[in-house]
């Protein structure tokens, strides 16, 4: 039995991960949340290092991570050392240090190793910065997810207003900026776009409209494969 791959890369607050879930349950694929396997790893390390200076102790801590995904009543939950830390990784300060020790050559080593294994048991879709480029550059469909600054910033807001975050837009919209310098600058698989994939600004769109989207391409893709 084939097991296909959709590969979904973009900057942070594009809404891949809304995205990514929406197409992977329409399709009954696996949904591969990378960023959250990222964010884990970033508040691991973060118990023992306060900056990525000491490259050497921190490669060695990698090896020692348990990191894992499972599905309870369709819920993903992610696993650190067997315990859920979908909360934890949902902050601000876990996804700055998502792109702080995501740019160590270890870490990313062993986080691919655990993505690309799933990808070969399952029917996958992936959201990341380096899914199409890195961890599945044979995907059957890849896309370049991204909006503007401006867009993303004013999505996140609405996001952490909701949960009840005290911030600013313009806070936010900052902080992005600073993500976007770090992922796209880094030495190890920086954010880029594949050059295979297919780019999609989101600026104007929906989650539903972007969704829908790609199942076509995906059908599309499908069909071209099976003749």
């Amino acid at each position: 039995m084939k097991h296909y791959s959709i590969a979904i890369d973009g900057p942070a607050g594009a809404g891949k991960s809304t995205v990514a879930r929406a197409v992977a349950k329409e399709l009954t694929f696996i949904y591969v949340d990378t960023g959250a396997m990222y964010r884990a790893m970033g508040l691991y390390l973060s118990e023992y290092f306060s900056d990525t200076s000491n490259v050497e102790q921190i490669a060695k801590k990698v090896l020692n991570a348990e990191i894992s995904i499972t599905y309870e009543n369709g819920e993903q939950q992610v696993l650190l050392f067997g315990k859920n830390v979908n909360d934890q990784i949902r902050t601000e300060k876990a996804g700055n240090l998502a792109s702080l020790f995501s740019t160590i050559p270890a870490v990313r080593t062993k986080l691919v190793q655990l993505q690309q294994q799933l990808a070969k048991k399952e029917s996958v879709v992936m959201d990341g910065r380096d899914i199409g480029t890195k961890v599945l550059p044979n995907a059957d469909l890849k896309i370049y997810l991204t909006a503007t600054t401006k867009e993303r910033a004013k999505r996140r807001f609405t996001e952490l207003c909701d949960k009840g975050v005290s911030i600013t837009l313009d806070e936010i919209e900052q902080d992005i900026i600073k993500r976007d310098q770090l992922d796209m600058n880094r030495t190890e698989s920086p954010l880029c776009q594949a050059a295979d994939a297919i780019y999609l600004d989101c600026s104007k769109l929906d989650a539903c409209e972007v969704t829908k989207q790609i199942i076509e391409w995906f059908q599309e893709r499908k069909e071209l494969v099976a003749d």
